[in-house]
């Protein structure tokens, strides 16, 4: 495996993702690498993903972890005892920091009392729960297998099982899905109170139930003008109930009471994993069809680079190669040069209260970012698009909205 080698000694902390591919049924929306009907699978897949960790132990065991990602999929599917054991081997193979973040994926109607008092017994000490809308029509539309009743009672659960930290996903932007009903579905995700909310605009994904309802005109394309009000109506509501918004679809309760939170600092209850991503920092992919990044820092000599992996996605190809002693992965590549360094800047300034350090940046690439990318940043400064706060560049309010066309100047 031609893995990144910054060298024997790297202390470099290190994020786990880990991907579950099994679902009760699959959304018609969802073109993740997920897959229903295959309980048969779950105990030689759970045995296969303790082997793999393992394996990735041998490799990278020497640096500390300090934040973990259980997603899929759903792993609540998988049985009290299975999630026990992976999360046991990950004890076991890592070394965890003691302030490890655990976050653990579970929908509404599979994460019963039992699963998380498991996961809590086992250090999980974070829950993301997949609500979607809380509009019964619209969970039927989407393909979801709760009702708009259940996400409280998961909610419910994990407190009772003493899991302190939670998210709750929202889409919005469905076909024709009127702003009342979606003012209804944020106001029953905030009467539960939890630390951390993700807001997605629905995206029709090629190959999925719903891209061929929209090409056969059975289903309207969503309507990006409407999906635009329905965020702005998002902002407003979240940002009045005391919720800060640190990166474009994420938003943190703020602290209650305490330190005053500086104005570019990101919110305590922020998603740490997550931040990992939008920092550039290091994760390993375990589990089919997972991704993984590690960098290759700027040396004597050495420029940085970035190796980006990916494990084979079908789950009876992914029990083969670890049946043979192997790890999963089927392929990677190195990001260098231009590229490596405007993902970097593009994923920083996704992050609206921190932004990208050019400190950071100078670190990971060697040169400085205000050097490189002079041009467009005076030209997006002129245009009020971003600021500058001395040592930290971020996104202007007006820019969120088209974040995606700010980043395009940054691409070489």
């Amino acid at each position: 495996m031609d893995a990144a080698d910054p060298g024997p000694a790297d202390a470099r902390p290190l994020g786990l993702y880990l991907h579950i591919p099994f679902c009760a049924r699959k959304c018609a929306y969802c073109d993740f690498n997920t897959y229903a009907g295959m309980e048969p699978l779950f105990e030689p897949f759970v045995q296969a993903l303790c082997q793999e960790i393992d394996l990735a132990a041998q490799a990278h065991g020497e640096r500390p972890v300090d934040t973990v990602f259980i997603g899929g999929g759903t792993p609540t599917v998988l049985s009290p005892a299975q999630l026990r054991r992976i999360l046991g081997r990950l004890r076991q193979a890592f070394h965890l920091s003691p302030e490890v973040e655990i976050t653990v994926e579970a929908n509404p109607g599979s994460g019963d009392r039992e699963r998380f008092a498991a996961l809590a017994e086992e250090g999980v000490n974070r829950v993301s729960i997949g609500s979607q809308s809380f509009q019964d029509e619209e969970l039927r539309f989407l393909g979801r297998i709760h009702g708009a009743a259940e996400p409280a009672l998961a909610v419910e659960a994990a407190r009772a099982a003493g899991i302190a930290r939670l998210n709750l996903d929202l889409i919005f932007g469905l076909p024709g899905q009127p702003l009342q009903a979606w003012e209804q579905s944020l106001e029953a995700a905030l009467a539960l109170a939890p630390e951390h909310l993700s807001l997605y605009s629905l995206i029709v994904e090629a190959g999925t139930p719903l891209a061929a309802w929209v090409a056969e005109g059975r289903v309207a394309a969503p309507d990006p003008d409407l999906a635009a009000d329905h965020y702005a109506l998002a902002q407003e509501r979240l940002a009045a109930a005391g919720y800060l918004q640190y990166e474009i679809s994420n938003w943190a309760k703020a602290p209650a009471a305490g330190r005053p939170l500086g104005d570019w600092e990101t919110p305590p209850q922020a998603s740490r994993h997550n931040l990992r991503y939008w920092r550039n920092q290091d994760y390993l992919g375990l589990g089919p069809g997972a991704h993984g990044a590690l960098h290759q820092p700027a040396g004597p000599g050495r420029a940085h680079r970035l190796r980006r992996s990916w494990n084979l996605r079908p789950v009876p190809d992914y029990l083969r190669r670890l049946a043979e002693g192997r790890l999963s992965e089927e392929d990677g590549e190195w990001v260098e040069g231009g590229s490596a360094m405007a993902e970097t800047l593009m994923l920083g300034l996704r992050l609206l209260r921190e932004g990208l350090a050019w400190a950071d940046f100078q670190a990971l690439h060697g040169v400085d970012a205000r050097t490189v990318y002079a041009a467009p940043l005076a030209e997006l400064t002129s245009w009020g698009l971003i600021e500058d706060g001395g040592p930290r560049l971020r996104l202007s309010a007006r820019a969120v909205p088209v974040a995606n066309q700010v980043f395009s100047r940054f691409l070489p």
